[in-house]
């Protein structure tokens, strides 16, 4: 199985002199958790919901989120893509077996992979396109076994 039978092909990129607010919808209202982020159409990090929330944190800058004099409403202060996302970014091709793809985002505790053709996003792989797949195929296991002890199997 390769990645390109398991990669999400719409993907949603950020660059990286926009506002973080830009982020922070995606990611809410899009039910994302990866971002790209691209540079002239080339892929040059990748921000995660992850960042995003560390950013806002408590734990980081107290002033990244502000309220109005009457508490009603939060926005975003301004800060960019730039100084959140990650550089040198694991990557894979369709052409990459999906198990391969999988063990590189075991090994490094990665949540998504971008899937890029001659330097261009062409997708993105998660984990959750990984667990599904798995879930389909134990199930089909699963049902095998059961089929076997049954004396159902080639039936």
């Amino acid at each position: 199985m390769l990645v390109s039978e398991l990669m999400t092909t719409k993907v949603f990129t950020v660059e990286p002199h926009d506002l973080i607010d830009r982020v922070f919808f995606l990611i809410h209202y899009e039910k994302i958790r990866h971002l790209p982020v691209v540079e002239k159409g080339k892929l040059v990090g990748i921000v995660s919901d992850r960042d995003l929330y560390k950013a806002l944190g408590p734990k980081s800058n107290s002033n990244a989120v502000e309220a109005n004099k009457d508490n009603t409403q939060l926005h975003v202060v301004s800060q960019k893509v730039v100084h959140i996302m990650h550089r040198g970014v694991y990557t894979v091709t369709p052409d990459t077996p999906a198990s391969a793809a999988a063990a590189m985002m075991a090994d490094h505790r990665i949540g998504a992979l971008p899937v890029v053709e001659k330097d261009k996003l062409v997708g993105i792989l998660s984990a959750t396109d990984i667990l599904r797949v798995f879930a389909k195929l134990e199930r089909a296991h699963e049902q095998l076994e059961k089929d076997l002890k049954q004396g159902n199997a080639g039936a």
